[in-house]
């Protein structure tokens, strides 16, 4: 009885369904976020938001999506599960981007038009700190043990460190002309800087906060004032990176061990942000003027799928 007990539990395992995981897609002037079921990549809802949402993350434990509403210089927030927004955050200034720290504790916020980044408290909204950084800040990452930020400012053309524990500058690093994203690799050896109108890759090394490597791209057929980089993601054994190359209509595929550009995907029309399904399996990319977003198979590096979203789609989440 027993053994027919457990081969019916295990039949049953075997059967269900997995979960289909959820997206996220800010749409910058609609006002709203599309969410879509991450199988059948249908519509589930359509959320409304503050005016100009852009930036958008989720906390480590998957229970909200934060979202930078510029011009209503807040986060709205949205409970995953009930897909409603049920809070208000204020920040500065037009916040653009922003990350939360691995123990989902503090949120960090770029504030584009005061040169700040604001630090929340995520359970009460307080603001522990307002650091002075450069001229329209906007990219926003932070190292996977919690104790330094990268940020950009793009009209200084500079990535900035912050200590997490002073909320100090601890350095400064010329880059390209409007650098756009920072973001560390999952071993926190590198952080690798965008530049859009510099058109180039600086990645640093933040133990020495110096730059060892800078490299750009070559797009036959594409004239070199439209390779424009923005977002960037890593592969889920951080083999490769995935750099949105904005007017380009691209995804440069990168060797993160060599810097080599290994291919070109073609997608919709200037993506801007970019997210990883949970398995690591594809690639979600929101492109900005075809208000879709493109599905990328990560092991044939092909784009497989349009689906559209709102007008001007900006970030992207997955939630697992």
């Amino acid at each position: 009885m027993h053994r027919v007990l457990a081969a019916l539990i295990m039949l049953a395992a075997v059967a269900a369904p997995a979960t289909a995981e959820t997206i996220f897609v800010s749409n910058e002037k609609d006002n709203t976020v599309t969410v879509l079921d991450g199988e059948s990549y249908e519509v589930i809802k359509t959320i409304p938001v503050g005016k100009r949402p852009r930036g958008i993350a989720i906390t480590p434990d998957h229970k909200q999506v934060m979202v930078c509403v510029g011009d209503d210089d807040q986060l709205d927030v949205i409970d995953t599960e009930t897909l409603e927004v049920t809070r208000h955050m204020d920040t500065g200034p037009d916040p653009e981007l922003l990350d939360i720290d691995h123990a989902g504790k503090r949120i960090y916020v770029a504030n584009e038009d005061d040169g700040y980044v604001t630090v929340l408290e995520r359970a009460s909204g307080k603001v522990l700190a307002e650091v002075e950084v450069g001229v329209e800040p906007e990219g926003m990452s932070v190292a996977p043990d919690d104790k330094m930020v990268a940020a950009t400012s793009e009209a200084t053309s500079m990535a900035h460190f912050i200590d997490t524990e002073t909320f100090e500058v601890v350095s400064n690093i010329l880059v390209d002309t409007r650098p756009r994203v920072a973001i560390y690799t999952a071993d926190g050896k590198e952080v690798w800087v965008s530049a859009e109108i510099g058109g180039t890759i600086a990645v640093i090394d933040p133990a020495t906060f110096k730059i060892k490597k800078k490299f750009g791209f070559e797009i036959p057929g594409v004239r070199p004032e439209l390779i424009q980089p923005v977002g960037i993601v890593f592969s889920k054994d951080g083999k490769l990176a995935f750099i949105a190359i904005g007017r380009a209509n691209r995804v440069a595929v990168v060797d993160t061990a060599t810097y080599e550009v290994k291919d070109y995907i073609l997608i919709g029309q200037r993506p801007w942000h970019m997210a990883l399904s949970s398995d690591g399996s594809k690639l979600y990319t929101a492109n900005g003027l075809t208000n879709d977003m493109t599905i990328i198979d990560v092991a044939s590096l092909k784009a497989v799928k349009s689906v559209p979203v709102g007008r001007l789609p900006w970030g992207v989440v997955v939630k697992p």
